[in-house]
């Protein structure tokens, strides 16, 4: 945790902190149910470009089912 937050001075602006808090929030929430985040993200990035923007909450780690 406090090298972390020694990390966290670092992140270069307001927007970069913000993206990167909702990073580690998505990467823990994968863990947290039992889906590897590695697997998650990869197969998240892939199908975005073709995904329709009203069905994007179902790529979300707690809807997610690869």
């Amino acid at each position: 945790m406090a090298l972390g937050r020694k990390n966290y001075l670092f992140v270069g602006s307001e927007a970069g902190g913000k993206a990167a808090a909702i990073a580690y929030t998505l990467i823990e929430t994968a863990k947290l149910n039992a889906i590897d985040p590695h697997v998650w993200l990869a197969d998240t990035l892939a199908r975005i470009p073709d995904y329709k923007i009203t069905k994007v909450d179902d790529l979300l780690p707690w809807k997610w089912r690869g």
